[in-house]
């Protein structure tokens, strides 16, 4: 009690403190943005100081000479031990009465702990959420400066990377106990998307010992990347459109009202990576997600179910193997990108001729007339005499066309009102692997990579805050799972 007297004490002198700057601060009339960062800081400290007040007046958890754990008796040290506890107030310094067979024994109990549910490590919870939180939108190094700046608490890069990695270890509980959506809350078509990008490795110190010195050669790459496959489910309700009103939308970038927003969309980031001595692809288990998520929102086949995805044979392939019933679409942008590749066969960049030959085109393919597109393309390559570079692009555009025509029904899917552009996984590729793993100098290792992909995930799906109550709720579990016991035993001593 004494202590909490004196913390108390010094939060009253630190409030009134504060009391008196403010009025000499209105005084002498001083900047509010100086007096705001004078009083951010003051803030800080009187948080520390109740807190701590918090923390004495708990005591130091004495709960007799001896204490029982699952009918184990384990006798009081003589010694108290201190434990750091770093809060977003700053450090805290808790001195516990410690419960074991002997000195230097493992801690067998420690009532206090129990009481105050600490976290394992060093960090409290809150501390621990708002640094991820940075970390996984930013690099490490920014996330520790952003911290310091605005709580004035240091932390190393490779505490943060710890930090990173014990937490991403409670994603997959996470994600196994989330319910699925409630069915009104659902459209009627279940979309599937799913894409690739690779993620830049660190070499190991094998491969950087016999990595050639020097200028690279032509082809050679500045490090080796490892692929990862990010995943994405959303229902949606229909919207039916025709050829031109899409044209106008992408190639005039002329926005459709009253789109429907998909709903209950989830997303997963897989590596492919050495999983118990067994190396597992990452689009195996993307693809082995989206089979459950596709058997648990849909069990009695109800809902449409359709695939948007790029022309990656790999892909398409892994999704036949899990998924048996679905409309496969090829996503209409990057079929857009092959008709402005034809019309450069053609017409000079940029030249409204080319746009005209492309709006033509897409229009064409659109209506479902994808077999007359291919047949004006090979007219065209012959009429034109094409040789050379401008040959091989356009043979290579009709050959894309030829080999993905059974994707290819956009007459059929429009009056369907499935979407027919991967955008959401498009993004998230960019969103969730490049914009946060590609950053200037940035290379990773495998668990790593994973850790940072699981927990960017779960904060862009919007679930940061379910999975921190959850992963506390977890974790307190497990590190004190007799903790009614404890304080059953701590009343009884008080």
């Amino acid at each position: 009690m004494m202590d909490f007297e004196r913390e108390l004490f010094k939060a009253r002198e630190q409030f009134e403190q504060i009391v008196r700057t403010i009025r000499e601060a209105a005084k002498e009339g001083k900047p509010i943005d100086q007096v705001e960062r004078d009083l951010w800081q003051s803030q800080l400290s009187l948080g520390r100081m109740l807190l701590q007040g918090y923390v004495d007046l708990q005591g130091s958890g004495d709960v007799g000479e001896t204490v029982k754990k699952e009918g184990e008796e384990f006798r009081r040290l003589e010694k108290k031990h201190k434990r750091r506890y770093v809060s977003v107030f700053g450090e805290l310094t808790i001195l516990r009465t410690v419960y074991a067979t002997r000195e230097k024994q493992k801690h067998e109990v420690v009532p206090l702990d129990a009481r105050l549910n600490l976290p394992a490590s060093e960090f409290s919870y809150l501390l621990q959420e708002w640094d991820q939180e940075y970390c996984v939108s930013g690099s490490y190094q920014q996330s520790s400066a952003k911290v310091e700046r605005i709580l004035g608490i240091g932390q190393s890069v490779r505490s943060l990377e710890h930090m990173n990695r014990t937490m991403a270890q409670d994603v997959k509980e996470f994600r196994d106990a989330q319910p699925k959506p409630e069915e009104t809350e659902e459209g009627s078509i279940l979309v599937l998307t799913a894409d690739g990008k690779g993620v830049p490795m660190r070499r190991s110190q094998e491969e950087s010992e016999t990595r050639p010195r020097g200028r690279r050669k032509k082809g050679e790459k500045a490090n080796k990347k490892r692929q990862a496959c990010v995943g994405s489910v959303y229902t949606i309700d229909p919207f039916r459109r025709n050829a031109e009103d899409v044209v106008d939308e992408v190639m005039r970038e002329k926005q459709q009202e009253k789109r429907p927003t998909p709903c209950q969309k989830r997303m997963r980031a897989e590596l492919s990576r050495e999983v118990d001595g067994v190396e597992v692809n990452g689009k195996d288990v993307i693809f082995q997600w989206l089979e459950k998520e596709v058997n648990e929102r849909n069990p009695q086949g109800k809902k449409a179910v359709v695939c948007v995805m790029d022309a990656d044979r790999a892909l398409w392939k892994t999704l036949k193997a899990y998924v048996k019933c679905f409309v496969g679409i090829l996503d209409i942008y990057h079929v857009l990108e092959r008709v402005w590749d034809a019309a450069y066969c053609f017409y000079e960049e940029g030249s409204s001729d080319a746009e005209s030959f492309v709006t033509e085109r897409l229009t064409k393919i659109l209506r479902g007339e994808v077999g007359r597109v291919i047949g004006g393309l090979k007219q065209m390559q012959t009429k034109h005499h094409l040789t050379g570079k401008r040959k091989k692009q356009l043979k290579t555009v009709i050959t894309y066309l030829e080999n993905n025509r059974d994707l290819m029904h956009y007459d059929y899917y429009l009056d369907c009102g499935y979407p027919i552009g991967s955008g959401v996984a498009e993004g998230a590729c960019r969103h969730v692997v490049k914009d946060r793993m590609e950053l200037t100098g940035m290379r990773w290792t495998v668990r790593g990579a994973q850790a940072m992909l699981d927990l960017r995930t779960v904060h862009i799906n919007g679930d940061w805050d379910a999975f921190q109550q959850h992963r506390i709720k977890q974790q307190q579990q497990q590190l004190y799972p007799h903790r009614e016991e404890i304080l059953s035993e701590w009343k009884m001593a008080a």
